[in-house]
């Protein structure tokens, strides 16, 4: 009990902070966007944008660099890559707008942008 008393500010501490990154990871989840757009880009030069909602798949690569591009059910992923370490095909499907997939050694980065493709962004009176 003793322990109790001498640590009171520290567990009100760590009680705030479990509140505070509980409410911003609900807020983070509630306010995602799909996505509506796959930019693809190497050695940062944007080669090619493609439509979240086609079923798609991609030979990526280039100096004899193949990564291999999947899109499917509104999900974009890497499935198949050259590289020694294989991260861009472990991250996994990607779908929100800001998310991203990365390939070091192939100077590759594949990032969903967020919205529909084409049509009105907006209206005013």
């Amino acid at each position: 009990m003793n322990w109790l008393k001498t640590h009171k500010n520290d567990m009100i501490l760590i009680a705030a902070l479990l509140i505070l990154g509980g409410g911003l990871a609900l807020l983070l989840l509630f306010t995602r966007q799909d996505g509506g757009l796959v930019r693809v880009q190497i050695d940062s030069e944007t080669v090619m944008e493609l439509p979240l909602d086609q079923d798609t798949r991609i030979a990526l690569g280039e100096d004899g660099h193949v990564n291999t591009l999947v899109i499917w059910d509104g999900t974009a992923q890497v499935v198949e890559a050259d590289c020694p370490d294989q991260v861009c095909v472990r991250q996994g499907a990607v779908r929100y707008a800001g998310e991203s997939i990365v390939c070091l050694p192939h100077k590759l980065v594949i990032t969903i942008e967020g919205g529909q493709t084409g049509g009105v962004d907006g209206a005013t009176k």
